[in-house]
């Protein structure tokens, strides 16, 4: 499949030159996801559709059909790094084209283009804007502190925070077979109650034995709608880099996990593979890690630094955000999409629609990266500030992961 031309992406500038006069990028020029055509949050509503699932409708038209579906999403897995390295990955690269009765093409994750997100954005079937799990971190306007949504720190109810119910649920209420394989640590945590609930939830520890256990449950329904999650090539990519040898031997091994789960189809099922986000390496130095904890221009006027490296949510002190805009696109607008909250919003960011409750989640000033750096924050976050890998902005490298396909 052809990428759309606004996805092509210009690099990194060799030099910067602080001194010299610029225009900052322009918030319209972000390649925008394809809400409501070719991103994650239309896949399981065209899956659950094709099974005759009320609420649900088939965004992606060229998903035929199939009375048993699984949806295998492999953490970090984007559709460039998969493409750069075939040879790790022999049956994944196999069904980017017609061998095997599959079928491959890219979607757009979402912005931003992060775990947490992207989960919600699969169970939901929503974009960020409604589903309201905009960033990895945001400031929950009730408390007025920063909320971690991958991790669900500092607490609060889940269902408050999101509460659309699930595709999964929307499944299962219409007599589909619902079920999630995934790690027995995720079972009961809150994202997993506001992203994938609904149905069956089987924990197992090992890869294998989740394959395994994601056939059964396909076959044990007429109509059946299972869910599996591989995270491991993620953390090889945060601690290790994108082709690193780490990464590269976790690839290896989602190769073969995902040829077990499609050896072991039942009839009338559709494998579906894809991922969250995609990832690229970040070099260490402070041309590509430009420190907010040492940087007093852009400190000035914030109040709260949410989000990650490559996708920030900027909380201005009352009466400040215009100024912090300004500072930010002066300091930042060669490298970045700088947009304010209300710019983000009308360009279609975070969906064609925000809900009101999700309104004050989002920063003040929004900075997305496009270029080849992050905003690190050594002394607030510093594991963040120490991966190799990153993710979490529009570039082709985070946004397009994998939609690999194959069918009984």
């Amino acid at each position: 499949m052809a990428l759309p031309a606004s996805w092509d992406h210009p690099g990194t500038p060799d030099h910067l030159n602080p001194y010299e006069s610029f225009e900052p990028l322009a918030v319209d020029s972000a390649p925008r996801p394809e809400y409501g055509s070719g991103s994650l949050a239309d896949l399981l509503p065209t899956l659950a559709a094709g099974m005759g699932v009320p609420g649900t409708s088939a965004a992606i038209p060229e998903l035929a059909p199939a009375d048993r579906a699984c949806v295998f999403l492999v953490d970090g897995l984007g559709w460039e790094q998969l493409r750069a390295h075939p040879d790790e990955a022999p049956f994944l690269t196999s069904l980017l084209g017609s061998s095997r009765g599959g079928t491959g093409r890219p979607l757009t994750a979402g912005y931003p283009a992060t775990t947490a997100t992207s989960l919600a954005s699969v169970g939901t079937g929503l974009p960020p804007g409604a589903h309201g799990l905009p960033g990895y971190t945001v400031r929950d306007p009730a408390t007025g502190e920063l909320m971690n949504q991958l991790r669900w720190q500092p607490w609060t109810d889940p269902h408050a925070w999101q509460p659309y119910p699930t595709v999964f649920q929307l499944a299962d209420a219409a007599g589909v077979h619902a079920a999630q394989v995934s790690s027995p640590a995720f079972e009961n945590t809150p994202l997993t109650k506001v992203a994938l609930s609904g149905g069956t939830f089987r924990g197992k520890l090992s890869g294998e034995d989740r394959m395994d256990l994601a056939a059964r449950q396909l076959a044990a329904g007429d109509r059946s709608l299972v869910y599996t999650y591989y995270a491991e090539l993620d953390g090889a990519g945060h601690r290790f880099g994108v082709g690193s040898d780490t990464w590269r031997g976790q690839l290896g091994y989602v190769d073969r996990l995902v040829r077990r789960l499609a050896e072991q189809l039942p009839p009338r099922a559709a494998l579906y593979v894809t991922a969250d986000h995609g990832m690229l390496d970040v070099p260490f130095d402070e041309q590509h890690r430009i420190d907010f904890d040492e940087d007093w221009e852009l400190r000035a006027g914030v109040a709260l630094l949410g989000g990650e490296g490559r996708a920030r949510h900027v909380y201005a002190v009352p009466g400040a955000a215009a100024d912090v805009l300004t500072c930010w696109r002066e300091v930042l607008g060669e490298q970045f999409w700088i947009a304010s909250r209300d710019e983000a919003i009308e360009a279609g960011w975070f969906g064609p629609r925000i809900d009101e409750r999700v309104y004050d989640r989002l920063g003040d000033v929004i900075a997305a990266a496009h270029d080849d750096v992050l905003i690190v924050a050594s002394q607030r976050e510093p594991k963040e500030s120490a991966m190799v890998g990153n993710h979490g902005s529009m570039t082709p490298a985070e946004q397009l992961v994998p939609l690999l396909e194959v069918r009984s």
